[in-house]
């Protein structure tokens, strides 16, 4: 996919100095973010199948698997999994999914510190956490991971503009009252104006792979309002506000989707899968 001219601000792209600490709060209510997080389209592994070799038989290592979201389709496919999580609640909500998937090992470690295996895989995985990883780290151990020719697959998540696009501009003015980092007139972009030069650059810096191939899915989801409301309790900006403000926050957003939207709304997820051979 090309990069735009303009690209607009993403979704996961965390302050350094706040990277540890947030990436820890979703180890706080593994069980809510198993039950709310929503699935990704099946197009997504057809094409980890054909771009990054993830097929019947291959050795995959997934790095920050969750409760195994991803891991779960990929082990009904046939594929050998080493899946990562450094969160420990997270990791044994992902043990208990996969119980029935002998092919699939769930590690509790840090990627950044976990030794890796003689044995290199065909395809490292990493599942809307490549962000939460230390970018000192991420790319070259990858790439360390990997035999020659396997590949670095990277899925990113992003709010894009569509679904019940009017409640996703009167929402602002909840953000705007109890979030003090929020920007007046937030918006979110279109699908056409998030960019991926950042990822592509950042993996061909590194020197060890071929140039990044994309894949993007454009994904819509409707929710009741509980169900809207624990997706937003998932996320660790929401997670990180002080206590008051998160519940002002979630009250206001709960008024506002049952009194003008009928307790149901629509977002627009954009997915987007950037695939790197390793040289």
């Amino acid at each position: 996919m090309p990069e735009t001219s303009a690209p607009a601000p993403r979704d996961d792209s965390p302050e350094d100095s706040r990277r540890e600490r947030l990436r820890q709060t979703f180890d706080e209510d593994a069980e809510l973010y198993d039950r709310a997080r929503p699935g990704y389209p099946a197009e997504l592994y057809d094409d980890l199948a054909e771009l990054a070799g993830a097929r019947p038989g291959s050795r995959v290592l997934e790095v920050g698997c969750g409760t195994g979201q991803a891991t779960v389709p990929l082990a009904r496919r046939g594929c050998r999994i080493t899946a990562v999580e450094a969160g420990p609640s997270m990791a044994a909500v992902a043990r208990r999914n996969l119980a029935g998937a002998p092919e699939v090992e769930v590690v509790t470690a840090a990627f950044e510190s976990w030794p890796l295996p003689a044995e290199p895989y065909d395809t490292v995985l990493v599942v809307t956490a490549f962000h939460w990883i230390d970018p000192a780290v991420r790319v070259p151990k990858a790439a360390d991971a990997l035999r020659a020719g396997g590949a670095l697959a990277v899925v990113r998540t992003q709010h894009v503009r569509g679904g019940t696009e009017e409640f996703f501009v009167e929402v602002q003015r909840c953000y705007e009252r109890f979030d003090p980092e929020t920007e007046p007139g937030t918006r979110p972009p279109t699908a056409a104006e998030v960019g991926n030069a950042d990822h592509a650059e950042e993996v061909a810096r590194s020197g060890r792979f071929r140039p990044t191939v994309f894949r993007r899915y454009e994904h819509d989801v409707t929710y009741t309002t509980p169900q809207y409301l624990d997706v937003l309790r998932t996320y660790s900006g929401h997670r990180a506000l002080p206590e008051a403000a998160r519940r002002g926050l979630l009250d206001s957003i709960a008024e506002l989707i049952d009194g003008r939207y009928g307790g149901r709304v629509t977002k627009r997820y954009l997915i987007e899968l950037g695939v790197s051979r390793r040289r």
